[in-house]
């Protein structure tokens, strides 16, 4: 039976059916802070349908601590309440919660749970050491796990949709355009220019950092495991050298390694 597996995101949330790492479906909607307890689980019929009803666990992460209280308050007040909202076993991963992952950071309980879902399932499904950059909307991450299994740190910049916003919100003679890869490199007009910056930009951005952390590291290029995901990574994947993987459902594997070692 599969396991839905949410990733509550500041832009978007992702959903899938997963099981033993495999994706069966997935959806993506806009997540809205204003959403209620008794507004999800309607969401939630319309999107599964009948499969609403094969789901034997539930597993969430979310950056998002509104959204968060209300799939909480979803799952633990309303569960077995309500028949659009089954009764069955549930995690939310949050601080204290295994992992079976040493977070080698300052502050553990500051890091992001999508993060550490991602690094969890970089070390197990791929090994390390490895390096996971995760395409989000609002921020770009980039996740670090040693050859040893742990999470030894990151870095956080502006992601693609919020970086073209505010280019559309500042520049007065700028506006906002598709997310697509441009004819080339050097543009011909306005609106390939700024797809242009997009693309290529963030992908030597990518490029840059990814090298730096490689050195970092002070292991060779060729032992790391460079791994693309997040619903804007077949946007610059193409336009990188240093990939090695390109996994778009790596957060949700993630997310099931947590629940079955929590069920």
């Amino acid at each position: 039976m599969p396991l839905l597996a949410v990733d509550i995101g500041n832009s978007h949330t992702i959903l899938g059916l997963v099981q033993d790492g495999a994706v069966l479906a997935d959806w993506r909607v806009m997540t809205d802070e204003r959403r209620t307890s008794d507004e999800w689980p309607v969401l939630l019929r319309g999107l599964l349908a009948d499969r609403w009803d094969e789901v034997d666990g539930i597993v969430v992460c979310a950056t998002v601590p509104a959204v968060l209280h209300e799939w909480r308050d979803m799952l633990t007040r309303r569960a077995g309440q309500m028949p659009t909202v089954p009764q069955v076993p549930h995690v939310i991963v949050e601080p204290g919660v295994r992992t079976g992952m040493p977070i080698l950071m300052d502050n553990p309980r500051e890091v992001g749970t999508d993060r550490i879902a991602n690094a969890l399932a970089a070390a197990r499904l791929h090994g390390g050491p490895a390096i996971v950059v995760d395409f989000g909307g609002t921020a770009t991450t980039f996740d670090v796990v040693s050859a040893a299994g742990q999470f030894v740190g990151g870095a956080i910049a502006p992601g693609i949709e919020v970086s073209l916003e505010a280019l559309g919100r500042r520049g007065a003679q700028l506006r906002k355009v598709e997310l697509a890869r441009p004819r080339s490199v050097i543009a011909k007009n306005t609106v390939e220019a700024l797809q242009s910056g997009m693309v290529f930009g963030v992908a030597a951005q990518v490029e840059g950092i990814v090298a730096r952390m490689i050195a970092d590291l002070d292991v060779s290029t060729e032992s790391v495991n460079v791994i693309a995901t997040g619903y804007l990574a077949p946007l610059v994947v193409g336009e990188c050298t240093c990939f090695t993987v390109h996994s778009p459902w790596l957060t949700l594997q993630g997310l099931e390694l947590v629940f079955r070692r929590n069920s």
